[in-house]
């Protein structure tokens, strides 16, 4: 994948948000971590759960599912201020669909692509070098 400096790379899962900027010019990628982002959790869930399914999710999966929802708002509210021009969102299927779900169109607009993989516990040449074979 050819990455254009300055392009703004989150790898996420359901607990962690990872945030880099890419600092090589085309065709090298070199990313440079950014200041970890301060993300607002609220709790999504409608209420009490009994068991764990699919329609009735557990609270770890309730906490995901919410850590997904503030790390898309978060983006959003970055790439609303300008702060995010190109982006690029690395993260496990389930995450990257809960994600998916909660992006504005400004955010969407800026997506340069998406990788389904979860890399948050990779270092950064992992991480290039995933970007590099996508």
């Amino acid at each position: 994948m050819i990455i254009p400096n300055r392009t703004v790379v989150a790898v996420a899962d359901g607990q962690t948000l990872r945030l880099f900027r890419n600092k090589g010019h085309e065709p090298r990628i070199e990313l440079v971590a950014m200041p970890d982002p301060d993300l607002e959790i609220g709790n999504q869930g409608s209420g009490t759960r009994h068991r764990s399914s699919t329609a009735n999710p557990d609270k770890a999966r309730l906490h995901e599912d919410n850590f997904a929802a503030a790390a898309a708002s978060y983006l959003n509210r970055q790439a609303l201020s300008g702060d995010i021009e190109q982006l690029i969102v690395i993260a496990d299927p389930r995450t990257l669909g809960e994600m998916r779900r909660h992006f504005h169109d400004a955010l969407v607009a800026k997506l340069v692509g998406d990788v389904p993989k979860n890399l948050t516990d990779h270092d950064v040449r992992a991480i290039e070098t995933a970007l590099e074979r996508a």
